[in-house]
């Protein structure tokens, strides 16, 4: 059961280094913005591999482990490219809410390619924690949700890219001949970060080329930002190279609950009636899930 703590802390550090991501969001565009957790977790998250591996020969990678890694790492970049995109849209909360589908599309990916099976117990769990997200989230009007077909298409789209992600880093994980966990783990996030490091910074040096001089002017900031989001990436890859990948990203859900925790205790933003109702259903999931 050790996925469980792990996905936990993960979430907690992650909405962590959220709050240290929002703070760059003047100095840089979204996209630059974007572009920190990837490039200043890139040598952590290297080390970190190294530490564990501690001189020994690390494990051997295959044409599996290379396809499921591109596959996860593009489609991640997808999905935060398509939640980026809903920006500019009036029904930003359509795309957001349908975004978060990402753990019901996570398990049928997941039994799709990797053939992993979730109990019933824990579909319905997956279900009512899906419920508490969306009460967390606000409401969505459906008139919205029908008037709008492209905030439709990016919400969706934007779980798709989240989902595959996780899948594709699990099933590299498990690609993988010998080690155990945290090797797998830690040689899956180092290649994944390194190619979404290659990817976007080509991109942003024809789209945005000074977005990267502000990228490296902001190095005070964005090494907490690196150190946060790869320690939260090593806990998530851990997890889901330990459990399915559904149930990781379904448990990591709590993410929100920590994010409305945080606004309340250092923000001081009162707590409405149905976010107290939304944190309520999504521990009641949870506990579903681990039922």
């Amino acid at each position: 059961m050790l996925w469980i703590p792990l996905t936990l802390a993960a979430a907690f550090v992650q909405n962590l280094r959220s709050m240290l991501q929002k703070r760059l969001t003047g100095a840089l565009s979204v996209n630059g913005a974007a572009y920190v957790r990837f490039c200043y977790a890139l040598p952590f998250a290297w080390l970190y591999l190294l530490a564990l591996a501690a001189g020994d020969p690390l494990p051997r990678i295959s044409g599996a482990f290379g396809t499921f890694v591109v596959t996860g790492a593009l489609a991640q970049i997808l999905g935060t490219a398509c939640l980026l995109s809903a920006f500019t849209l009036r029904s930003f909360a359509v795309s957001t809410a349908l975004s978060k589908t990402e753990a019901v599309q996570t398990a049928l990916i997941g039994l799709l390619l990797l053939g992993d099976v979730v109990s019933p117990l824990a579909a319905l769990g997956i279900g009512v924690s899906l419920a508490g997200v969306l009460l967390l989230t606000g409401s969505v009007p459906l008139q919205a949700a029908l008037t709008n077909r492209r905030a439709v298409i990016l919400g969706l789209l934007a779980g798709t890219g989240f989902a595959l992600a996780a899948v594709g880093y699990r099933g590299a994980a498990l690609s993988l001949p010998t080690g155990d966990a945290p090797i797998r783990a830690g040689l899956t996030l180092a290649a994944a970060l390194t190619i979404q490091t290659l990817v976007m910074g080509v991109y942003l040096g024809f789209r945005e080329s000074g977005q990267l001089r502000r990228v490296a002017a902001a190095w005070r900031p964005g090494l907490w930002v690196g150190i946060c989001g790869a320690a939260a990436s090593a806990g998530w890859f851990t997890a889901m190279t330990l459990q399915t990948s559904a149930l990781v990203r379904a448990l990591g859900q709590v993410e929100l609950l920590f994010a409305v925790l945080a606004s309340w205790w250092v923000f001081g933003e009162r707590i409405r009636p149905r976010e107290l109702i939304g944190m309520a259903v999504l521990v009641a999931g949870v506990c579903l899930l681990l039922g």
